[in-house]
């Protein structure tokens, strides 16, 4: 459960700084439908640029943006499906574009529900308290760029190995920017660090993603009504299979909880780095799908409800970020019969999204899915935060060329094939749930107890669920108390 506990005197220090900053929270309600949002907002809104530093983005927190970089109201959830002359294979895959939120990434939402909770209730004081994201890359940016809303001080971390791009707008919005050793799979080195700050004697807060159930609950909330809401208009007689979602911190496979509610007999997929394949072998190793971490089992991720884990060789996703996005991959894709409608959208897929379409295409080979079938999954983020990476391949690879996308296109889209995956027992499921001993109760402070109340407890999870209602309503009482909306 995430803690609700009321501290006046700090949370009155809260207020006033919300207040200040011109700040109106907004609720989970309003999340997942924006029209709801104060009419002032939405004014001010037409004259604001999607990553600008304004508080009223907050309320650009949504999958309901309407796509464009300023000024923009909203609509219905931002989502393409992928067609078969691009996937190889008949099922219908949809995919939610996270392009369109602040940052240019959905883990501002994850950042943003970790954060208030302890906001409305005065847990977290921004006027004394630094802010500690720890990251493998996007979410360290939400929490900064929430943090930079209250004038509250931050620290960012994330490992040194990560795209330039996330370090140079980090640069620009943190208080302090940390990097730790290693690259995308190196999460223990965050936990380090974040061990060696609590010592330090700073007056800080730690948000660590991959424990905090608020990264959890948004996911769940918000996320799992917009996979129902495109459902709602783009099923028919098909019918919803499932959906896949790399793990990271395991915020966004909890839309899986909410969707197996809806859909009982959906499947849930949790996706890997073959280079390092924690789920399926216990493994190790680096890998270099940005966005996704590994070498643990984040204390939110519910494997009861984990059907199917999933490996995708990261040789795969750098080279079609390479057929993708290179002019010569994008005219032979069009060559082939993809529509250009779609070539001219395949930069909304960052590493982390062509990994999570294909174990989309994994799913469907491995359960021989049809026309009728339908797959959902997540684009984190876009291509926006790894031009770099596109560049040091070109210098790395030289020039890319028709046979090089014909190659790519053959070997890694439609060669895709049904290895390095395991549809999970019960056995299997306890496994790797017991995975998080080590990590959690061994290094982190968690008990044996609360492990095994996880696994045991079935109302473990639906009690953190149940938490909205009085989340908004706290958030409701913040805002009257802040009085920008009389």
């Amino acid at each position: 459960m995430i803690d609700l506990t009321v501290m006046e005197e700090r949370l009155k220090r809260g207020v006033e700084r919300a207040r200040q900053q011109n700040i109106v929270v907004p609720t989970y309600a309003q999340q997942k439908d924006p029209t709801k949002a104060p009419e002032k907002i939405k004014t001010d809104l037409k004259n604001i640029g999607l990553w600008d530093v304004a508080s009223q983005n907050l309320f650009r927190i949504t999958w309901k943006n309407e796509p464009k970089a300023k000024g923009g109201g909203y609509g219905a959830v931002n989502y393409v499906e992928l067609p078969s002359s691009l996937t190889g294979v008949p099922a219908r895959i949809i995919a939610l574009v996270g392009k369109w939120f602040p940052t240019g990434a959905h883990k501002v939402g994850a950042a943003f529900s970790c954060l208030v909770p302890r906001l409305v209730t005065g847990q977290f004081d921004p006027t004394t308290q630094k802010a500690v994201w720890p990251s493998t890359g996007n979410y360290c940016r939400g929490g900064a760029y929430d943090s930079a809303l209250l004038a509250c001080e931050s620290i960012a971390i994330l490992p040194e190995g990560m795209s330039k791009e996330r370090f140079e707008w980090l640069a620009k919005i943190a208080g302090e920017t940390i990097k730790t050793p290693g690259s995308e799979s190196n999460v223990k080195e965050i936990f380090d660090k974040c061990k060696e700050l609590r010592a330090s004697g700073q007056d800080l807060m730690i948000f660590n993603q991959f424990e905090e159930f608020g990264n959890y609950l948004w996911h769940y909330e918000v996320t799992g009504h917009a996979m129902e809401e495109v459902l709602e208009k783009e099923l028919g007689k098909g019918t919803f299979r499932g959906l896949a979602s790399s793990t990271g911190s395991a915020g966004t496979i909890a839309c899986g909880d909410y969707m197996k509610q809806v859909f009982p007999a959906s499947i849930v997929a949790a996706s890997e780095a073959l280079q390092c394949p924690t789920l399926l072998e216990n493994g190790f190793g680096s890998h270099r799908i940005e966005g996704i971490g590994d070498k643990h089992v984040p204390w939110i991720h519910n494997l009861k409800n984990t059907d199917i884990v999933i490996a995708i060789d990261d040789n795969a996703v750098v080279n079609l970020a390479r057929l993708f996005n290179e002019p010569a991959g994008r005219k032979y894709l069009v060559k082939q019969g993809v529509p250009k409608s779609i070539v001219n959208q395949l930069d909304l897929l960052g590493f982390s999204g062509i990994s999570n379409v294909l174990s989309c295409i994994k799913m469907a080979k491995y359960y021989d899915l049809g026309p009728d079938d339908v797959l959902l999954t997540i684009l984190t983020d876009s291509m926006e935060l790894y031009g770099s990476r596109l560049q040091e391949m070109h210098a790395e690879m030289g020039e890319y060329t028709e046979l090089n996308a014909a190659a790519d296109q053959a070997r890694y889209l439609l060669g895709e094939r049904t290895d390095n995956l395991l549809e999970l027992s019960e056995q299997d499921r306890r496994r790797i749930h017991n995975l998080k001993y080590f990590t959690w109760v061994e290094q982190q402070g968690k008990t044996y107890d609360e492990i095994m109340a996880q696994w045991h407890d079935p109302n473990y999870w639906t009690g953190v669920q149940r938490q909205v209602p009085e989340i908004d309503a706290l958030i409701e009482q913040f805002n009257a108390r802040v009085g920008l909306l009389n």
